[in-house]
């Protein structure tokens, strides 16, 4: 039995365009942030899904409902798709950071694993989060075709995971904006037949 599982990282935000680090802050899809949004609706067009599991942020709302917009598909919000929780780093660029927090983010990427923004999470606690929403995925869905919209670190982990790589290796998958990852999971195992595909933006966008 196959569970066909199509990872969607949402689309560009304005908090993105800007370089500013944010995972409990939410910020509006930008103009191009729409049109990847419509990209992946249009990727994913002939996709029956069984359901679709979103981040309950409205950057992945507005995503999700782009993709799934005329489908009478049922959407469950779980915040364990959730992108990290920067604590008092939200909003701001990794230079401010460094102004305003030298000693902390020395700390926090000293112990890439364990390290944390004041009020924040740390990579080990996400990577928690994000295994057990994983797992909860395959025995709810056993069989299904499921649409998930999150966010890069999420996709990164289980990329780590169903690849045996630790959790502190996640940068070496480049998740893009608007991306596509798509797995196939078997009781013996999971088939990765596609990361980070980026659907071509309609012409003249």
């Amino acid at each position: 039995m196959r569970t066909a599982i199509w990872l969607v990282r949402h689309g560009q935000t304005l908090l993105n365009k800007q370089r500013r680090y944010q995972g409990a802050t939410d910020s509006p899809l930008t103009s191009f942030g729409i049109q990847q949004a419509q990209a992946l609706a249009h990727r994913l067009r002939r996709i029956p899904f069984t359901v679709a599991v979103i981040s309950p942020y409205e950057r992945v709302r507005a995503t999700a409902a782009a993709v799934l917009q005329r489908r009478t598909v049922s959407v469950v919000e779980d915040a364990r798709w959730s992108e990290t929780n920067h604590g008092r780093w939200e909003g701001l660029t990794y230079a401010e950071v460094r102004a305003l927090f030298p000693d902390e983010a020395l700390a926090r990427f000293a112990d890439t694993l364990h390290g944390r923004a004041q009020g924040g999470e740390s990579l080990a606690e996400v990577n928690a989060r994000v295994l057990e929403a994983w797992d909860s995925l395959l025995r709810e869905y056993r069989g299904g075709r499921i649409l998930v919209v999150t966010h890069a670190t999420p996709i990164q982990l289980i990329l780590c995971s169903i690849t045996g790589l630790a959790p502190t290796d996640h940068w070496r998958w480049r998740i893009d904006l608007g991306s596509l990852t798509v797995l196939d999971v078997y009781n013996g195992g999971t088939i990765v037949r596609v990361v980070n595909e980026t659907p071509p933006l309609a012409r003249g966008q």
